[in-house]
């Protein structure tokens, strides 16, 4: 016989109910893809002092204006 896994005693970080050893952190598979779309879509960030690599940096000019 196996045993149900036991709800972990961190509540799920979306909703509030007690999360599952199944999806944990979360309570359920629902709560986990929405936290995967609001990483998606940047919802979340990471803040950072760096620039993107493709931006220019200070001091280079655009030439793609000509």
């Amino acid at each position: 016989m196996s045993e149900e896994p036991k709800p972990n005693p961190n509540p799920c970080p979306i909703c509030g109910k007690p999360a599952t050893a199944h999806h944990k952190p979360f309570c359920s598979q629902r709560c986990a893809t929405i936290d995967l779309a609001r990483w998606i879509t940047g919802t979340y960030r990471v803040p950072t002092d760096e620039t993107p690599e493709d931006a220019p940096q200070r001091g280079e000019e655009d030439d793609s204006n000509g």
